[in-house]
């Protein structure tokens, strides 16, 4: 599971910043050196190499912007069209919807290791939000509620960013709650994580990302940071000094890229010995 255990640095680094010519970035999704795709609150994703050179872009079918991206193993990217209530990949330039949903609303999505596809949605009244993991197109498994039939995640359905962990817990910044929610593969809750007390703003997290440790990177808009975690939801390090952090991306190098909202700039942060 777990592979050779790195020491966190003392004091983090920041490798590279490029930026995306974008404000109000959302998302970066690092695929390899070559493709490094980011969005912002416009209907353009745009793909860039590690240098920040804007490779190529891709304008979303609805013309609204894209909720969340991910990058399939094979390299293709996807993304969610509020609007349309559909996810799509982009093949050879190509957007395919390869879901599309009724009554429900598509948010925020990852790529687990096997291929599947996790996808926090909401429905229309915004009382119920819930994970779905789909093998292509073919819903696997749904997460909902916890033993007692309460509802894992908050209605709001603004930010649920998701992340599939190396152990295959499925872990979730659910902004409205205030909370990293981390079930394991089955759907059952493992534990809660609400936030450091040296922190004075409250936590609402945003973008979520996990390594080759196993550990838990959240971004804390609010205040400028972010949080590492271990796979057990213990607190391990902040990394400080990051100007309104929201998505995050791990490379295979397990470097930390992370999209400024408001600069458009996206961080290389070593944080790993």
């Amino acid at each position: 599971q777990r592979r050779s255990s790195r020491e966190l640095l003392d004091t983090p680094v920041v490798n590279n910043t490029f930026n995306t010519g974008y404000t109000d970035l959302r998302n970066v999704s690092f695929h390899s050196e070559q493709e490094i795709w980011a969005s912002a609150e416009v209907s353009e994703i745009k793909c860039f190499n590690v240098k920040g050179n804007s490779i190529k872009a891709i304008k979303t079918k609805s013309g609204k912007y894209p909720d969340d991206i991910a990058v399939t193993s094979e390299g293709y990217l996807l993304y969610t069209d509020r609007e349309l209530r559909t996810v799509n990949k982009v093949v050879n330039g190509q957007i395919k919807e390869i879901i599309t949903l009724q009554g429900w609303t598509p948010g925020f999505l990852c790529v687990t290791s096997s291929g599947d596809l996790l996808l926090v949605m909401c429905n229309d009244d915004t009382t119920h939000c819930k994970v779905v993991r789909y093998s292509g197109s073919v819903k696997k498994q749904r997460i909902q509620n916890n033993e007692n039939g309460k509802p894992l995640y908050s209605r709001d359905y603004k930010i649920k960013y998701i992340a599939e962990n190396r152990n295959l817990d499925i872990c979730v910044a659910d902004r409205a709650a205030g909370a990293v929610v981390v079930v394991s593969q089955a759907g059952k809750l493992r534990f809660l994580y609400t936030g450091h007390p040296s922190k004075e703003n409250p936590f609402k997290p945003r973008g979520i990302a996990t390594n080759n440790q196993s550990q838990i990177l959240v971004a804390d808009f609010d205040n400028n940071c972010i949080h590492i975690l271990n796979q057990d939801g213990q607190f391990l390090r902040l990394i400080d000094d990051i100007n309104e952090p929201c998505g995050l991306s791990v490379d295979t190098l397990d470097n930390l890229f992370v999209a400024e909202y408001k600069t458009g700039d996206v961080k290389v942060i070593k944080y790993l010995m």
